[in-house]
């Protein structure tokens, strides 16, 4: 096997890189690109239905779904669960390989119901089909409540929709409460959605006019990640770290040196690393200049919130700007695959 990039990434340094929102045939390009676990989310299913090469198995999947459940929701949850499943079976390998600390596929579930109760129930439910599925869990303050009773069960998890250094310590908090007298302690991460953060920073400076240097502003995302990266590896270093929602090949390449997981999309992302082979540069311990940090915190109010531990509180994570942005995406794609369950009724 031809080694790419991301092997060499993997032999010289403690990056992980893992796929995100796979096909089946792109989850075995990513495994044999250097692929160590993968993410899925509220939008999958959504991308399933509209890859031609993958409609026909969703429907295979979805007529029988139909014929027991009668509720369009909980369709969408099964259906979403079987198909996270699949991709799951092909990372199965890497996890009895690893004794199960890699190998893992996280799964979201709906994103327009998210108290804790309804959390707890789906993840319950996605996790119990195989052993290397991992509940993926917003960081909201409903969220937290849901995580708490999840890793007391020892239910893997994603803790996902980081946009703030606040947002990751009450996640490695909690893990120390609930499971520091465990034995065998369930696997935990947080996403830092890096990209994500970048991208809603970015369109807020360019709505309200801000006079910011190019140079500052693309730093942002990265800054609050080191932050998060080192305070979080103090606090509790049995959770890892997991960069995400890339939208530039530097929100994988900024992050390498690390001792954390990247995930990033086949298309546009890691096809596009492995295409270009860069040099493996260790850049992620550099710190970021307190000149770049003070005009940052001047000028966007956001990135203050996501900076200082004490600028935002859990009852505001849900309503977080970055969250929001992140959140509506899922929730664009999953009315889509409703409207396409009500159709196939």
């Amino acid at each position: 096997m031809k080694k790419t990039y991301f092997h060499r990434v993997q032999a010289q340094t403690a990056t992980k890189f893992w796929i995100n929102n796979v096909t089946r045939e792109e989850a075995d390009l990513a495994i044999e690109a250097g692929a160590y676990g993968c993410t899925q989310n509220p939008s999958y299913t959504w991308k399933m239905i509209s890859n031609k090469k993958e409609e026909d198995h969703v429907k295979e999947l979805l007529l029988p779904i139909l014929k027991e459940e009668p509720d369009d929701t909980e369709a969408l949850v099964k259906l979403q669960c079987a198909l996270v499943a699949d991709i799951a079976q092909h990372f199965m390998p890497i996890y009895e390989k690893t004794g199960h600390k890699f190998g893992y596929v996280s799964i979201q579930g709906d994103p327009f119901h998210e108290d804790a109760e309804t959390i707890i129930r789906c993840a319950r439910y996605n996790t119990k089909a195989l052993p290397n599925l991992m509940a993926k869990v917003p960081v909201t303050e409903e969220g937290l409540k849901a995580i708490r009773v999840l890793l007391a069960e020892g239910i893997a998890i994603n803790a996902t929709e980081v946009m703030a250094v606040k947002q990751a310590l009450d996640v490695c908090d909690i893990y120390n409460e609930v499971c520091s007298s465990m034995e065998n302690p369930p696997v935990v991460y947080f996403s830092h959605i890096t990209g994500i953060y970048d991208q809603y920073l970015k369109e807020y400076v360019k709505t309200n006019s801000v006079d910011i240097s190019p140079d500052t502003l693309w730093q942002a995302g990265m800054a609050v990640a080191k932050k998060t990266y080192h305070m979080c590896k103090t606090r509790c270093p049995q959770v890892g770290f997991i960069g995400g929602g890339a939208r530039g090949l530097h929100h994988f390449t900024e992050m390498v040196g690390a001792n954390a997981v990247v995930t990033i999309n086949w298309v546009g992302t890691a096809a596009n690393l492995i295409e270009e082979d860069p040099v493996v540069v260790q850049r992620f311990d550099t710190p970021v200049p307190e000149s770049v940090i003070d005009e940052l915190v001047e000028k966007l109010p956001d990135f203050e919130k996501g900076y200082f531990v004490h600028k935002i509180k859990p009852c505001e994570y849900e309503d977080f700007g970055p969250v929001v942005l992140f959140r509506s995406q899922f929730e664009s794609a999953w009315k889509n695959a409703l409207k396409y369950i009500a159709e196939m009724r």
